[in-house]
């Protein structure tokens, strides 16, 4: 009587292209683990993305692709292939595009596993349609890849909440180089990566900076090089408000945020990270949806007026006015920072 094959223990997943994305992605890594404890978990991911994932217990190794927008890449593609070659047993495809799917295709991973999308026949083993009634959230469907194919079409399976690892000596060298006090801090993410129709006004930002200063805040204003402007916007002539845009790695983003009381933030990679370190959340909701891409943490508060215009899911307003954020007034948001701030008080 012959044995039955030992389990797939050698995974490569690859990932996203969204900081936000990537976080949702360990809820797979998670689920893997779960099920195969003795797993090893590899990543194919953007070089930028890999301060992320060394935040997450789950991944044991990166292979770095680094492909411009656009851009097909095939030498790079080709080389990291090689070097993955014979060292995987199954591969997961998160992202739907054809050339996402050439990497385990190239490195001759057996089993090859993705949903349905720009025609990947040959280039994955096993499609799968996608449901996006059952599935209708983007870490369902990534965990859902994580999960036998009977298993996967039901609503009810369980979605671990991601967890990112804090590094304190790292916080602490921060605190210093930045100057920032020791009055409880509240971070503000301005940024909105696929477009304005996602953003919260400046002047919505700096008003709502200027009421929390007066309360006894800090004001941390996080994002990237893109973020500067917007982060001056804010910050300008506020001794208590801090503009880290630009001045941060995104591994110093991870602890920052952890740092906080409360954020208030776009829907955006950053949101993500503040409820995977266990920050509470204010977030914003105007283009897009809380019920495709919820902040994955029970620590939340979701602001949405839910207008008869949205969601769009456009990069900019369709109807040149982006009532939907525009009318989400910072009077109700300070109303519930102030509010959660004082239940925390209470509670502590």
């Amino acid at each position: 009587m012959s044995q039955a094959p030992a389990p797939e223990s050698r995974i490569l997943v690859v990932g996203p292209s969204w900081v936000g994305d990537m976080v949702m992605a360990q809820s797979l890594f998670k689920t893997l683990k779960q099920r195969q404890p003795e797993s090893r978990i590899g990543v194919v991911a953007p070089g930028w993305s890999q301060p992320i994932l060394e935040r997450m217990e789950e991944v044991d190794e990166v292979g770095t692709l680094d492909v411009g927008h656009g851009e097909f890449g095939w030498s790079t593609r080709r080389a990291l292939a090689q070097r993955l070659r014979g060292r995987f047993d199954k591969a997961i495809v998160l992202p739907r595009s054809w050339k996402s799917a050439l990497v385990p295709f190239l490195a001759r991973i057996p089993h090859r596993v993705g949903f349905t999308g720009e025609q990947r026949y040959g280039l994955l083993n096993e499609r799968r349609e996608l449901d996006k009634a059952t599935l209708d959230q983007t870490v369902k469907r990534f965990v859902a890849l994580g999960l036998p194919a009977d298993e996967a079409k039901r609503s009810d399976f369980a979605i671990p909440r991601p967890r990112l690892r804090v590094d304190l000596d790292n916080l602490a060298e921060l605190r210093l180089r930045l100057g920032l006090s020791s009055r409880p801090a509240i971070g503000m993410m301005p940024g909105a990566e696929y477009g304005p129709a996602k953003q919260w006004p400046l002047g919505h930002f700096r008003e709502l900076a200027e009421r929390l200063v007066a309360d006894g805040f800090e004001v941390r204003v996080l994002g990237g090089p893109k973020d500067v402007a917007a982060g001056d916007a804010i910050a300008e002539g506020q001794a208590q408000v801090h503009n880290l845009c630009g001045q941060t790695r995104l591994a110093d983003a991870v602890d920052l945020l952890a740092d906080c009381q409360q954020v208030v933030t776009n829907d955006s990679g950053l949101m993500h990270v503040a409820a995977a370190v266990g920050t509470r959340i204010q977030a914003l909701y105007g283009s897009s949806s809380p019920a495709y891409t919820p902040p994955l943490t029970d620590n939340a508060e979701i602001h949405y007026l839910g207008l008869s215009c949205s969601p769009c899911f456009e990069r900019t307003c369709p109807l040149g006015h982006t009532n939907c954020l525009v009318q989400l007034s910072p009077q109700r948001v300070l109303a519930a920072v102030l509010a959660s701030s004082r239940a925390a008080f209470t509670h502590g």
